[in-house]
């Protein structure tokens, strides 16, 4: 799918010391915790947020996660996140990511995570109607 035609939004943070490891960099583990925030800014660019869909009995979890890697942060950079909607399905969406050194606008990671919508017990749901929309291929402004 064209990205231009994507639902997206963009994050930014400054790295934080206790992210980073022996080397000076941050380690591999953070950046699912940065798809993550920008997942979540998403959702309330769109409107919505995850505790709201937690109170109306449902959830989104990760059922797929995938990172490559292109170039590192260090402590006190700027990362700044670009966070797509890529997939929607009835039961399943889709975001992508991709992670730039904000300050020299060089990439430093993409990435895909990929969840289902199930109720509170678990159990495989549609998305529902009142989200639906959200997922729609339709870009925001």
């Amino acid at each position: 799918m064209d990205k231009k035609n994507q639902k997206s939004t963009k994050t930014e943070f400054h790295v934080r010391y206790a992210e980073t490891d022996a080397m000076g960099i941050v380690h591999h583990a953070n950046y699912p915790v940065y798809f993550e925030e920008g997942r979540s800014q998403l959702m309330r660019d769109l409107g919505s947020n995850y505790a709201e869909i937690e109170a109306a009995g449902y959830r989104m979890p990760v059922t797929e996660l995938g990172v490559r890697y292109v170039g590192s942060f260090r402590y006190g950079e700027k990362a700044e996140i670009h966070t797509y909607i890529d997939a929607n399905h009835s039961r399943r969406v889709t975001f992508t990511y991709d992670v730039f050194n904000s300050e020299t606008g060089k990439k430093v990671a993409s990435g895909f995570t990929k969840h289902i919508w199930t109720d509170k017990n678990g159990k495989v749901t549609r998305i529902p109607n009142r989200w639906a929309m959200f997922f729609s291929s339709q870009a925001i402004s």
